[in-house]
């Protein structure tokens, strides 16, 4: 049988067979098909950089919410894919389907009754969105009840405000069966008020949107809700609100009283899909464009977490708390968003890599002493034989000379480093020793 070693005559291996070479080949192949899959995951893309988002109207107060965000993502590299609907109904039936595209969008509160399984989560409340009554006549209109039997236009279907227009008006007893409701369009609504085709309408949005400032600057009467504080007992959705004296025009003294609206509450909803590092940039957005103070809140006011319609997604908890997280605080969003993403990968492999490293001393001393033990045990396989060998030839006595000078010539060669000199030379001893036995054995054969 071939030896590797021709010096190790009792403790060499059987050498590797070209069976087992062929596995170990295959697997250092597999091992390192499945490091390339580890590595091919760790440098994908580590961050999407498209936001879908659906909004309302092309000219409503949603799409002018999404309007600013835009600028704002897009200076972190991301771009907010802005996608129309009829409104807050239609909003949630697009984000509420898994397979849908939509990520983002704008819901109005009290306008939907959402399910643990929609796997939604509020970001933020953005902003209120006042609800106004304009109507025509001479008589001054401060109850719902007094619009009955009238023409009223309450928004268009799929809207936020054509579900509260049908609330409200149903606690005051009003419904299609006493009174002409039409579903239309705040343009239409304010044509058809204006020709007196219709006697009331509902609106929804900011006072300085620009239906809103058409309205307040026309003829038409704005009702005060005079029952605001019951109807938002009954629709706790809903928010009770001043829009005071003179803010349409001071000059003009327009409007001339304070007037009593109800607001619902714009809210930033997503899916709980949605990576944590974007919903801490649509937070971002959010606070630049919502914080400024208007007719209804003071500074700082919006946005905020005032609102249990959906669960309140945890980052937002984070971020109302403490802000961003300390990486996107100090380093560019990809950057943090890769690192963040990656770490529970990077973890466990750091854990490895510090493992190994540490281990890598111990790996290294015990090669180096596999190196002495080979030798070592060479040298007690030839000394028991000496020792159960009573009467041995001379032929054996000088196949164990030659045995013993190998292992002393392969002792010499060994290369450790200077620490382990004193491990050479404890081997050398115990050569000498064998050579003794030999001899000794040798001595006894010459006497006889």
């Amino acid at each position: 049988m071939r030896r590797d070693n021709p010096a190790l005559y009792r403790s060499q291996k059987t050498p590797v067979t070209p069976r087992r070479r062929r596995l170990l080949i295959l697997g250092a192949i597999v091992v390192l098909i499945a490091l390339g899959w580890v590595l091919f995951t760790i440098i994908e893309p580590a961050f999407q950089t498209r936001i879908v988002i659906t909004t309302g109207a092309d000219k409503g107060i949603y799409r002018g919410f999404a309007d600013r965000y835009a600028p704002v993502l897009k200076r972190d590299g991301v771009t907010l894919d802005i996608r129309s609907s009829s409104g807050s109904v239609e909003n949630y039936q697009r984000l509420r389907d898994p397979n849908s595209e939509y990520e983002v969008g704008f819901i109005q509160s009290g306008t939907t009754a959402p399910q643990e399984t929609d796997g939604l989560q509020t970001i933020a409340a953005v902003s209120y969105e006042p609800i106004w009554v304009f109507y025509r006549g001479d008589a001054v209109v401060n109850r719902l009840v007094q619009l009955r039997g009238k023409r009223i236009g309450i928004g268009v279907p799929g809207s936020g405000l054509l579900h509260v227009s049908l609330v409200l008006l149903g606690y005051s007893g009003i419904d299609r069966d006493n009174t002409q409701l039409v579903e239309t369009d705040a343009e239409k609504a304010y044509r058809c008020l204006e020709d007196g085709c219709l006697d009331a309408a509902f609106f929804i949005g900011r006072p300085d949107a620009p239906m809103q400032k058409t309205l307040l600057n026309s003829d038409l009467k704005l009702m005060s809700f005079a029952q605001a504080d019951a109807l938002v007992q009954k629709f706790p959705s809903l928010s009770k609100v001043t829009f005071p004296r003179g803010s349409t025009s001071i000059v003009n003294d327009r409007p001339q009283n304070d007037v009593t609206l109800l607001a619902a509450t714009a809210l930033l909803v997503a899916k709980d899909t949605l990576h944590p590092a974007l919903v801490y940039l649509l937070l971002d957005a959010a606070k630049t464009v919502h914080s400024g103070e208007d007719y209804f809140t003071p500074l700082g006011a919006f946005p905020n977490l005032n609102t249990d319609e959906f669960p309140l997604s945890s980052e937002s908890e984070r971020y109302f708390k403490s802000g961003r997280p300390f990486l996107q605080r100090y380093l560019p969003f990809w950057l943090a968003s890769f690192i963040e993403r990656r770490l529970l990968i990077l973890l466990p492999f750091m854990a490895v890599l510090i493992g190994v490293v540490q281990a890598l001393p111990r790996m290294v001393e015990t090669r180096i002493k596999n190196r002495f033990i080979v030798w070592y045990r060479e040298l007690k396989s030839l000394e028991d034989e000496i020792w159960k060998t009573a009467q041995p030839s001379n032929d054996l006595i000088a196949q164990w000379r030659h045995e013993i000078e190998n292992i002393d010539a392969q002792a010499s060669q060994i290369r450790v480093p200077t620490r382990y000199l004193h491990d050479v030379y404890a081997l050398k001893q115990a050569i000498s020793v064998v050579r003794q036995r030999i001899a000794m054995a040798a001595a006894k054969l010459n006497e006889r």
